[in-house]
């Protein structure tokens, strides 16, 4: 009996190490010929964003460098959860990528009661593709009218009338509706949101005077201030942008420590996916995004590229989370 059993552990041994070594080589054999079909990179809303442009912009790059096909699918709906949801999802195999934001992945965990995938834990960080800075303008009129100059001129308004400016954004819970509550609370302020369906439409209520200010993404803004049909004070970032380097910072211009409401897109990929085909992705797109075109072409709309590690990208969206947490508290915005 005991000769037996020695036999039989001996025989469950063998079998345990040679699965093991199946399963070595199997790894091995995906380390060295991943990709071996196209990739796909799932935008979670609709075409013609920022986040669709930055993924349309790195994904030929990809392709080129990497040897298969790195292509877009938009899967918009209920705040880029719908999307973000099937990627969290999918096989974790290197074939499905996401191309998260701050709404995604810093926001939503405290804008929504229940959200379809865990930020952290259903995700494998690869790189920060790039930072888009917010700014702060106001109506042409309004702020003359006002005697408004710059970003303390405006506070001290603010302060001495409160409730009397209306702050314009592109719909509960965004970006652009956060960055101008972060501003209320560090600044002690307050202001009537008014919230839009969208960015193009609180854009158009600004400019017509409806409201007074918004905290807008950059490149929408752009040409607007540009024309000089917009004021604008300062960006929302913690660095001045490229694309309109005389504008200060809102750090800066009103001694705002720390102050930064910036939006970001990065990739990412399902939880478990191997930490080669991470690291192979993360140093493709951070070359990608260090290329003369690529960064030129960013950087002209406002864009500023990073392309740092996962490991770095994943300490940033933890304390993404962390920070707009009690910005979402106090907003009161909320989604069922």
């Amino acid at each position: 009996m005991t000769s037996n059993f020695k036999s039989v552990r001996r025989l469950v041994v063998a079998l345990f190490g040679a699965a093991a070594l199946v399963s070595i080589a199997n790894r091995a054999l995906a380390q060295t010929t991943w990709p071996t079909k196209p990739v796909k990179i799932v935008v979670p809303f609709a075409p013609g964003g920022t986040t669709d442009i930055l993924a349309r912009a790195i994904a030929p790059e990809l392709s080129k460098s990497l040897g298969q096909t790195f292509f877009i699918e938009n899967r918009g709906g209920a705040g880029g959860n719908v999307g973000t949801a099937i990627v969290a999802k999918s096989p974790a195999d290197g074939y499905t990528l996401l191309m998260g934001t701050v709404g995604t992945h810093g926001i939503n965990k405290s804008l929504y009661r229940t959200l379809p995938y865990d930020p952290q834990k259903d995700f494998a960080p690869i790189t920060l593709v790039a930072g888009v800075p917010n700014v702060m303008v106001m109506n042409v009129d309004k702020a003359r009218t006002l005697g408004i100059h710059n970003v303390p001129d405006f506070i001290k308004y603010a302060r001495a009338h409160p409730g009397q400016l209306n702050m314009a954004s592109s719909g509960n819970g965004t970006s652009i509706h956060l960055a101008g509550e972060l501003f209320k609370a560090m600044t002690g302020t307050f202001m009537v949101h008014i919230p839009y369906t969208g960015s193009g439409p609180a854009l158009m209520g600004l400019l017509s005077g409806n409201v007074d200010v918004m905290f807008d993404n950059l490149p929408s803004s752009m040409a607007q201030i540009k024309g000089g049909k917009l004021t604008a004070f300062a960006v929302t970032s913690s660095q001045r942008s490229t694309a309109m380097p005389e504008l200060p910072t809102i750090e800066e211009a009103a001694k705002l420590k720390g102050f930064d409401a910036s939006s970001w897109f990065g990739l990412l990929a399902p939880a478990g996916t191997p930490a080669d085909v991470i690291l192979k992705l993360q140093q493709e797109t951070a070359k990608a995004l260090n290329s003369p075109a690529i960064k030129e072409k960013l950087l002209a709309q406002g864009a500023i590229p990073s392309g740092n590690s996962p490991q770095e990208f994943a300490k940033f969206i933890d304390s993404e989370i962390k920070k707009w947490a009690p910005v979402v508290k106090a907003s009161g915005a909320r989604v069922d």
